[in-house]
This record gives structure tokens, sequence and C-alpha cells, in this order.
């Protein structure tokens, strides 16, 4: 890993795979008349995905990055990024979806440029350091409806299909969205154990033998089938997200499709739970500066109660100031806020099985996530006026109400 200068990106650094070992990356810089990467200076951010980010010998910053092309030969993730792309085109100059400058893909190498923000920050470095403020979050919601309410090239409520950047056609996916895996909740498939954590398997095991929680889960896959559907991000989180210039832009668009809107909402809400989560064991930002009781797992249950009240104070507001930024640019369907909250619940368990992946026990923040996660699922519509998604002026319920614990 490597540090930041003032003339750097803000972004946590990383070096690159050698360009060496990916020959497409200067191919399609040079095809796009931007002239290859100056080695000096180049970087990457982390990731899934192979990246690049510097400037070229012609002076252009951009940024580039990989994604993995399926057993078939088939490309769907950059097949959905494609479809975004196409539809975002339309969008109006000034609207509140801002992405980043896609400069062209080469569909055959799965690879995409795109224009490098400099001194870009990180929505989760922001959220870690207390500045994603209500503000911010009232952006967010702004930006999110803006994505929902946006035609789709090719999609269900499209006249019909359009060329884009790369590809000859493109089609909004309107396949279901992956997670979570219903198929997973019986049984964790044995050719998955090698590629998992011993903790991230107990985290698993959490959920399948809580028969309560795999039927909410069920619950909520058939009511997201019968929901109004329309295009969404379906992987947002803080790291999608990212601050430049005092805007807020999103991006990472490989999951993008027709889905329930409710899916973007509650990925949105449960990051703030989850953060508030892990604020109770390791606290960041504001809570860091007034904590007066050592850091680590030496709590009692008392601290952990009174921290996790704190946690939950500090942020309902941004979730609030969300949820007015999204409703002031689309009205919703009756029942999108209480999908919404079950859908953040599904987050929370999503989100401890991701952060278990260098564990080998489960720790108490994990532990923790998963009690309010399943407090959620169990009952969806008792938390929408506590998280305050309703309209203005109704009154929340107090934060006690979201406390839980696993089974």
């Amino acid at each position: 890993m490597t540090t930041t200068t003032n003339q750097e990106p803000a972004l946590i650094r990383y070096r690159p795979t050698g360009l060496d070992a990916a020959p497409e990356v200067n191919a399609l810089l040079e095809r796009l008349g931007l002239g290859p990467f100056a080695p000096e200076g180049l970087t990457a951010f982390g990731g899934r995905n192979d990246n690049w980010a510097g400037t070229t010998t012609r002076g252009h910053r951009v940024f580039v990055k990989t994604v993995a092309r399926s057993s078939d030969g088939s490309r769907p993730e950059i097949d959905r990024a494609l479809a975004f792309e196409a539809s975002a085109a339309r969008l109006p100059a000034g609207s509140p979806l801002r992405t980043p400058e896609h400069l062209g893909t080469d569909r055959a190498a799965a690879v995409s440029a795109f224009r490098l923000l400099p001194g870009a920050r990180s929505g989760s470095e922001v959220a870690l350091d207390g500045d994603f403020d209500e503000e911010l979050c009232r952006e967010a919601g702004r930006a999110v409806a803006t994505l929902h309410a946006m035609e789709p090239v090719g999609g269900p409520a499209s006249t019909g299909q359009a060329p884009a950047v790369g590809a000859a056609e493109v089609v909004i996916d309107t396949g279901e969205a992956p997670l979570p895996p219903m198929r997973w909740l019986r049984a964790f498939p044995w050719s998955e154990v090698q590629d998992r954590s011993m903790a991230q398997i107990a985290a698993w095991k959490l959920v399948q033998d809580d028969t309560e929680v795999v039927a909410a889960l069920h619950r909520l896959r058939e009511r997201e089938r019968t929901a109004p559907h329309t295009p969404a991000h379906c992987d947002l989180r803080f790291d999608q997200f990212i601050v430049h210039g005092g805007s807020l832009y999103l991006c990472d668009w490989e999951e993008f499709r027709w889905a329930d809107p409710a899916r973007d909402v509650g990925a949105f809400v449960g990051e703030w739970l989850f953060q508030a989560t892990y604020s109770v064991f390791a606290p960041t930002g504001e809570a860091a500066a007034g904590d007066t009781v050592a850091l680590g797992f030496d709590l009692t249950h008392q601290e952990i109660v009174e921290r996790g009240t704190a946690g939950l104070r500090r942020h309902i507001p941004r979730i609030a100031a969300f949820w007015q930024g999204y409703t002031s640019c689309r009205t919703p369907d009756p029942e999108l806020a209480e999908r919404a909250v079950g859908f953040a619940g599904w987050h929370l368990f999503d989100r401890l099985i991701a952060t278990a992946q260098a564990h080998a026990v489960l720790n108490p923040v994990a532990r923790a996530a998963a009690g309010i996660g399943r407090t959620l699922l169990l009952n969806p519509g008792g938390a929408v006026s506590t998280l305050r998604l309703t309209a203005p002026a109704a009154a929340p319920r107090r934060t006690a109400a979201m406390s839980g614990s696993p089974r």
C-alpha cells in the first residue's frame, strides 16, 4: 500500500497489477485516443477487480478496471454496466445522479475506462471519519431516487433498444438479483467451503439454523417479486459512493438491473446500522472524539447497550435525511419502506458475512449486527417509524426498539 500527496487521489491506494500482464488496458486507452498509462504515479484502489489509476502519456487522468468473465465466455457485469451508461446518457444536465464520466469499454476484454476524479474520497472513508453528514445523505437520497425514476434503455419501460459505447446493443438485466442466495439457506455448497473462512461458515450457520430468519427471507423474496420494479444499483454500499469537489458520485454499476428499488434504500439504511454496530466496539469520527471507555471488546453489557443506543441516535437522523432526499425526487410505492427495512436486515447479515472473511471466529460486532438484522427481518413494519422512513410529520419510535440478539 502507498501513501498520498496533495496532488494525488485521496482514496486509499495500492500497488496495481503490472500492465505487462494486462495489455488490454493500454490497448483500450490507445483506441480511445488517450495514450497509454505513464508508469510514474500509477496506482490502484481497493476492490475485488483489478484496477489502475493514473495519468496517460497525453496528460489524461483516467481510472481503468477489469471485471471477471463467466466460464461460458459471457460478460454479464460489463453488459449491466453498459446498460446503465446508455440509460444514464439520457439524464439532463445537473441531474442529482452523478457518476464518473465513462470514457469507453472493450467488451471483449471486459475492460472499462473512466475519468479519474482527483482528490476524491471513498464514501466508506467519509463515513468512518464522521463526515458523511445529513446533507450528503440527503444528496444520496436524491441520487438514488433519480436512478429509480430513470427510464432504462432496452428495459421493460423502454420502447426499444439503443446502441451503447462498447456494444452494439444493450438491454437491462431483468434477472433476479443473486442475494440473498436462497439455495444457501438450506445448505452451504461444498464447492464454496474452500473459499470461505471459518467465521464466514459460522455466519452462514447462524442464518441457516434460525428457521424464523429463513422464513422471513423467503417472505421478503416473495414480496420483492410482486413489487413495482425500477432500475436499481443492487450493490449499494458506502464504498460505491465517492465525494469529489463537495459533490457526491455513485459508481460501480456491474449489478445494475431491473429490480425492487427497496433493495437500494434498504442497503443504505443497513450501512448506517452496521456502522452503528461497529462503533460500539471501535468508535470512529464524532463517536471516538468523546469516548471515555477503553477501545476493545472488554465492555460490559451496559456499556454495549449505551454505546449502541448512542450510535443509533447519531445515525438515524442521517437515514431520515436520505429518505427526505429520496421522497423529494420520487414518490415511493406504499410498501417500499417496509420492504426496505427487510432488505436492511439482510444487508446486516451480508456485511457480517463479508467482513468475516479474514477471521477464524465471529466477533461480538458480527453477532450484534446479526441481532439487529434478525429484528428487522422478523418485524420490518415495526421498524419503519423507528428508522424514520415515514412522512416528515411522523414521530420516530424509541431507538431501543432496534435491540435484538441472534439465536
